[in-house]
């Protein structure tokens, strides 16, 4: 845990401590808990690392400095680390064995009251003071926890990808508005007004292209977003571990994601266990049939925090009919075909019972991902575009450059996208997302920190071309 310290001041960190048993060190960090007992003043200290005990003795040059300093102080403190007595030790808390007998306390930084509490488990406050005050909330071991593993666990996918020979590749955040299923963020071109980029609900197309381009094997740890009503595992942005492979079945897609997901859980959660290995698979009409849904739970004890129950959903219907009973994309139009429905398909024939090449990732009841084998053909692809009523001009304008890339020899190709943020909430037992996300929006999707969406200046507006119509009410 020794850290290379990036200042002048010498600097042990908390975490680091027992190793300096009578040594006189210095250590910096926020006062989480002050307590006076008589004339001494006792104080636990945290930095990022760890906590400890401090104490100012009465004839200390420490103890003026003391009775000013408070909670939530940032401060540095130096003294001797000594043994507690056997009779002060505190069994089972980290450094409860060592105490920091102080010879001067240098404030760094007072602290106002804070709003709430910065106790272990923060769940109890409002969450709409939480999200304004995050950076408080953020204090709290719990939340310290949650983002601190959230970090491990994208090193992990990141190490392991990595390893498995794919490369990482960042992918445009302003694109061409190419709608792919939800609702699209716009950002409107100052240089070309009347015209607009889109934020990606995800980067499939750019990644397919990637297949074009023979990288064969491509990931990253994606930012997308999507404009659609928010729920407690929703987000208007969001995070996953986007990757693609080419020359691959379904089969080589589903048996590298569960080998990973199997070896995070022994890197990272060995106390946990996965309810079976391989994986059960289970078409989408068994899932409907036997569980009522796809995102079955399928966990022997649902009340055991540490049971993992993973499961595959294959055979998703290719085509759906949305709320005005016109035929879409179940997936997405770049999915590809169920070899045996294939001949429906060309034909356009019985088209609502034609599954797609798709699959996703069930974990207790949670859809973790969905992927799936893509067209790499430019005729399946424009017969795709052509059963959902997309006009030539339209496959065009919308997806030429698809259609065109598709002429170049474009290899079979396929992948997956797991949430992040989803993976964390199950796995650090927690509620809803927002719990794992650093500067997370409420489920209406407003920043409560910044106040966004906020109102831009009329300035603003008329460089962009834009002029705002109020809708009376």
């Amino acid at each position: 845990m020794v850290y290379e310290t990036i200042n002048f001041m010498q600097r042990t960190y908390i975490g680091d401590l027992k190793k300096h048993v009578d040594e006189t060190i210095t250590i910096m960090g926020w006062v989480s808990v002050r307590r006076d007992q008589g004339k001494m003043v006792f104080f636990d200290v945290r930095d990022m690392t760890g906590t400890v005990q401090a104490v100012a003795l009465p004839k200390s040059a420490a103890i003026e400095a003391a009775k000013e300093a408070n909670r939530e102080f940032v401060v540095a403190m130096t003294g001797m680390v000594n043994n507690r007595p056997e009779k002060n030790i505190d069994e089972g808390k980290a450094n409860g064995d060592i105490e920091l007998c102080l010879d001067t306390i240098e404030i760094l930084n007072t602290s106002l009251a804070l709003p709430f509490e910065v106790v272990d488990d923060t769940l109890a406050v409002n969450e709409d003071v939480r999200l304004k005050y995050r950076y408080l909330d953020l204090r709290s071991p719990r939340m310290q926890r949650n983002i601190r593993m959230r970090d491990k666990i994208i090193t992990f996918f990141r190490e392991h990808m990595h390893k498995n020979g794919f490369v990482e590749v960042e992918t445009p955040i302003m694109m061409k508005g190419t709608p792919e299923g939800s609702r699209e963020y716009i950002i409107p071109s100052r240089l070309e007004k009347g015209k607009f980029y889109v934020l990606p609900q995800s980067p499939q197309q750019f990644k397919q292209l990637l297949m074009v381009a023979g990288f064969e094997r491509y990931f990253q740890i994606a930012r997308c977003m999507r404009d659609e009503d928010t729920r407690g595992d929703r987000q208007p942005e969001f995070t996953q571990l986007d990757f693609e492979m080419s020359f691959v079945t379904q089969e080589d897609v589903l048996a590298y994601t569960e080998k990973m997901f199997i070896e995070l859980i022994a890197a990272l959660y060995p106390h946990k266990h996965i309810t079976q290995t391989p994986f059960p698979r289970l078409t989408f009409a068994e899932s409907v049939k036997q569980h009522g849904n796809d995102k079955p739970d399928l966990r022997k004890d649902k009340n055991d925090k540490d049971e993992l129950a993973f499961a595959w959903i294959t055979e998703f219907p290719m085509f759906e009919k949305n709320d005005e009973g016109k035929l879409q994309a179940a997936h997405h139009p770049f999915c590809s075909v169920h070899p045996e429905d294939r001949g429906k398909f060309m034909s356009g024939t019985d088209l609502m019972s034609i599954r797609a090449n798709s699959y996703d990732l069930v974990l207790n009841g949670y859809e973790l991902s969905s992927g799936s084998i893509r067209i790499h053909n430019a005729a399946e692809q424009k017969q795709v575009f052509d059963l959902l009523g997309i006009t030539e001009e339209e496959q065009q304008k919308k997806f030429g450059h698809m259609l065109e890339a598709f002429k170049f020899g474009t290899p079979p190709h396929g992948g997956f996208a797991p949430g992040v943020d989803r993976i964390v909430m199950i796995l650090e037992n927690q509620p809803n997302i927002r719990e794992v996300i650093a500067f997370a929006k409420t489920g209406e999707g407003k920043d409560l920190l910044m106040g966004a969406p906020t109102e831009v200046s009329k300035k603003q507006l008329d460089e962009l071309g834009i002029e705002i119509k109020k809708v009376k009410k």
